[in-house]
């Protein structure tokens, strides 16, 4: 056990709040990008590369046909016009995955296909709408100059070319090009595998009835696909009463890169996470100065970094995005920032806050401006459903008036145009 500066705060409530950004750079110091592993090219979209893509051929690796047509020697054309025909005797055919054999002489055209390779001896090839052929003879009348509508060797990409750099977000695009490069295989930054441990004696499972005074579980369904967004994965998930010793071997046991809590994070008799941290390995924070999320907590147990989230599903939410998404983001060797779009609109009332603490503001928008939610209690998970998006009120300011242009961040990207 290492020794913690904090302290027991059950019942007595937190006489110190770390700032949102010294939480952050926290979170930074201890979550650098894991391992790599090899995965096969077609399980390679969304996943990151480790290391720098170069290609070892030419695309194409052979000249082609860009157009339906014929081939030929593009010079041999110059002069044809409607009122001038030329003829050339058809000495054959080509089609994709074949290829011509033998050199094709003078005065003669061989019949191509799109994609097909340019037979030895041509040069060009004249588009199928300005030919006729009868009885084995093609009647041109269009000129074609040398090299037109033939796609080169190493036109797409040359041999040698660099084309992904490490930390590349591989999209559905790049695995066409890695296929058409003959790439099998990906080196990438391995996924964090995450637990998740649900503490709550008045929780039932996901899926299940609630009765009396007990609530359904709605953390553990939204924390796995927050997980899941930000490129980690689901290792372990366990619903735990508010039994000390029961938690205590949860922390311990549990398989994951990274462990996130919910409940039992505040100050309250039941909420035992942040002393069994202190008591089984590191406690690097407890109480954040923003709202809602002020209880989260952060820690370590032997490797691995352990988030304390409120069990207030509005506030696990804003815990998650300013805190638990940064680490995954990192340890998955992503991009940190929010996978949020952002967008400037004009307020429509006032956004009230406090100097020294950071606030998560839902709004919609509403013909263009930025609308406050009027239900914003911690507990409210549906306002964060009404809500289009977020504003973040920094710590030094006393709130937002009305009118005021903010940055908005969106849960949802705009809908553009077709």
């Amino acid at each position: 056990m290492i020794a913690s500066p904090f302290g027991d705060v059950r019942m007595r409530g937190f006489t110190h709040r770390m700032e949102v950004a010294r939480f952050q750079d926290l979170v930074r110091s201890h979550s650098a990008p894991l391992d790599s592993e090899i995965v096969p090219v077609v399980e390679g979209s969304d996943r990151i590369l480790s290391e720098s893509v170069v290609s070892l051929v030419d695309v194409p690796a052979f000249d082609r046909s860009a157009m339906d047509g014929y081939a030929l020697r593009g010079e041999e054309t110059f002069g044809a016009g409607v009122y001038n025909p030329l003829t050339f005797k058809v000495v054959g055919e080509v089609t994709p995955g074949q290829v011509f054999d033998g050199k094709v002489g003078a005065g003669a055209a061989v019949r191509i296909m799109t994609g097909a390779p340019i037979p030895e001896g041509c040069d060009a090839v004249l588009m199928a709408e300005y030919t006729r052929e009868e009885d084995g003879v093609m009647t041109a009348t269009e000129a074609v100059t040398p090299g037109r509508h033939v796609g080169r060797i190493g036109e797409d990409i040359r041999r040698g070319t660099p084309l992904f750099d490490p930390g590349r977000r591989i999209r559905p695009q790049d695995l066409g090009v890695l296929a058409s490069i003959g790439w099998s295989e990906l080196r990438v930054f391995r996924r964090p595998s995450v637990a998740l441990l649900i503490t709550g004696n008045e929780l039932v499972k996901p899926g299940k009835s609630a009765t009396g005074a007990m609530i359904v579980d709605s953390n553990s369904i939204m924390l796995r696909a927050l997980v899941e967004r930000d490129g980690g994965r689901l290792s372990e998930l366990r619903h735990l009463s508010d039994d000390r010793e029961a938690i205590r071997e949860a922390l311990l046991t549990v398989a994951g890169d990274l462990v996130i809590t919910t409940g039992g994070s505040s100050v309250g008799i039941e909420d035992h996470a942040p002393s069994l941290i202190r008591e089984e390995g590191q406690l690097l924070a407890h109480g954040v100065a923003m709202r809602p999320s002020a209880p989260t907590g952060l820690g370590r147990l032997a490797d691995r970094l352990v988030f304390l989230l409120p069990g207030n599903p509005v506030s696990c939410l804003a815990a998650y995005d300013f805190f638990v998404g940064l680490a995954i983001r990192r340890l998955a060797g992503r991009e940190e920032g929010w996978p949020y779009p952002c967008a400037s609109y004009k307020l429509k009332g006032r956004i009230v806050s406090q100097i020294g603490r950071v606030d998560y503001a839902r709004v919609k928008i509403e013909q263009g401006t930025a609308v406050l939610v009027a239900t914003s209690g911690s507990s409210i998970l549906s306002s964060t459903t009404v809500a289009d998006g977020f504003v973040v009120v920094p710590q030094d300011s006393e709130g937002m008036p009305e009118g005021a242009t903010v940055p908005v961040w969106l849960y949802d990207a705009p809908v553009g145009s077709p």
